[in-house]
C-alpha cells in the first residue's frame, strides 16, 4: 500500500470516510501515478526509447461531493514529488494568461511553448480542482501548452465535474480543442467518482443558509459553518487565506476568506462598490460555495444596490453556487418597494429555490 492508500485507510478507520469502491479504485491509480512521477523525467528520447510511457496524471471526475478534491489533496499532501503546486484551475489559466502576455513582448519562438517551460522549471507536480474549460481564449492553448508541460516532466492530478469528452461542449471552434482532450485520454488515468456518499451535501444538511437577523449571532454560525464544509481547524482561524480574485481588465476583487471552493463576503464588498457581471461571473465561475454577511434591507435609495444584487444572484444562480448568508430579512422582505422591484421578484425565486435540497444537490457549473 503507498502513501496515499495508507491515508485514506486511516479516514475510513476513523470513521471520517465510508468504504467506497470508485475512491479505493482512485487511491491505487494515485499511488501508481506518484511511483511514476517520482521517477519521471520526460522528453523525446525517454518516450521514444522508453520500455513504457509512463503514467504522466490522473484526472478525477464525478458529481459534487464524491471526494474527487480530497482524494487531490492526499495526493499532494503524501506523495514525494518537489516542488509542486495546488491551485484552483481557473486561478492556474489567469496566470498562464498573464505569463504569455509578457511572453508575447519577445518574438523568441512561441510564446505557450516558452510558457509551459517556465511552468516546467518551476514545479514537477500540479494539482488542480475543477478543470472546467468555458472560454475561447483557454480551450485555444491547452493542448499546446499541456503538450509540453507533460513532455518536460510535469505531472498532473485534476478534479471536474465532467469526463474529458465533455469539456467545453459545444465551445467556440472546439474542434481546436479535441486535441487536448485526446491529450487526457492518452496519458492520464481518465477515473469516475459517482460513489453513493455525497460529502458535501451531508456537511449542508443542518445548516441554516438564509439566517436572519444580521447580527453576532448569525455571523458565528456562518462562521462555523465555514470551518464545517472546508475542515478547517476552528482554532486556527488566523490562518485561513484571503485571496486576491482576477474579475478581468486589470481589476481585482479582494476575498477576504477563500478556502477550498469556498469564500466569504461582505455585502458592502460586492454589492456597494462599483462591480458589474464580470465580476460576479468571476466569483461564480472561481468558487463552489458563497457565504456573505450584512445583507441589509434594500431601501429605494439602495438601488444601485439592489441592482448589482440581482446581478450577483443570477451568476451565482446560473453557476449552481450554492449561497449561505446573514440578512436583515427574509428574500420575499429584502426590497420591499422601489426601482426594479418587479424584476427583483426573480431574484426572490432564485434565493428560495437556492435553499432547496435539489439545488443543493446539484454540481458547481452552468446549469444545463
Amino acid at each position: 500500500m503507498g502513501p496515499v492508500g495508507k491515508a485514506y485507510a486511516a479516514l475510513v478507520a476513523a470513521g471520517e470516510l465510508k468504504p467506497d469502491p470508485d475512491q479505493s479504485k482512485a487511491v491505487r491509480a494515485l499511488d501508481r501515478f506518484g511511483r511514476d512521477a517520482a521517477g519521471q523525467s520526460g522528453g523525446f528520447l525517454k518516450k521514444l526509447f522508453g520500455k513504457k510511457e509512463r503514467q504522466r496524471g490522473v484526472y478525477l471526475w464525478g458529481g459534487v461531493g464524491r471526494g474527487k478534491s480530497m482524494l487531490m489533496d492526499l495526493a499532494f499532501d503524501n506523495l514525494d514529488i518537489q516542488p509542486k503546486r495546488r491551485t484552483h484551475f481557473h486561478a492556474f489559466m489567469l496566470d498562464v494568461h498573464a505569463r504569455l502576455r509578457e511572453a508575447r513582448k519577445s518574438e523568441e519562438g512561441d510564446p505557450v511553448i516558452r510558457v509551459a517551460h517556465d511552468i516546467a522549471e518551476e514545479v514537477k507536480f500540479l494539482a488542480f480542482d475543477e478543470m472546467m474549460v468555458t472560454n475561447s481564449a483557454d480551450a485555444m492553448i491547452m493542448s499546446r501548452l499541456f503538450t509540453a508541460m507533460i513532455d518536460e516532466g510535469v505531472a498532473i492530478v485534476t478534479t471536474s465535474n465532467r469526463p474529458p469528452r465533455d469539456l467545453y461542449k459545444d465551445g467556440l471552434n472546439r474542434e481546436l480543442f479535441l486535441p487536448f482532450i485526446d491529450l487526457i485520454e492518452r496519458t492520464m488515468e481518465v477515473l469516475p467518482l459517482n460513489g453513493p456518499t455525497d460529502y458535501r451535501l451531508d456537511r449542508m444538511r443542518g445548516l441554516d443558509t438564509w439566517l436572519v437577523p444580521n447580527g453576532p449571532e448569525a455571523t458565528e454560525k456562518l462562521s462555523a459553518a465555514f470551518f464545517q464544509l472546508t475542515d478547517h481547524p476552528v482554532e486556527d482561524r488566523a490562518a485561513v487565506p484571503s485571496e486576491e480574485l482576477d474579475v478581468g481588465g486589470g481589476r481585482m476583487l479582494h476575498v477576504p476568506k477563500s478556502l477550498k471552493g469556498v469564500a466569504v463576503f461582505s455585502f458592502k464588498r460586492l454589492c456597494s462598490e462599483a462591480r458589474g457581471a464580470s465580476d460576479y461571473l468571476a466569483v461564480a465561475r472561481r468558487f463552489h460555495t458563497v457565504i456573505i454577511v450584512g445583507i441589509p434591507i434594500l431601501t429605494r435609495e439602495m438601488r444601485n444596490e439592489a441592482a448589482r444584487f440581482v446581478t450577483l444572484i443570477d451568476a451565482l444562480y446560473e453557476h449552481r453556487v450554492k449561497l449561505l448568508a446573514a440578512a436583515d430579512a427574509e428574500p420575499s422582505a429584502l426590497y420591499p418597494s422601489g426601482d426594479g422591484r418587479f424584476e427583483f421578484d426573480r431574484t426572490v425565486s432564485r434565493l428560495e429555490e437556492m435553499q432547496s435540497a435539489d439545488y443543493l444537490g446539484e454540481g458547481h457549473g452552468l446549469a444545463a
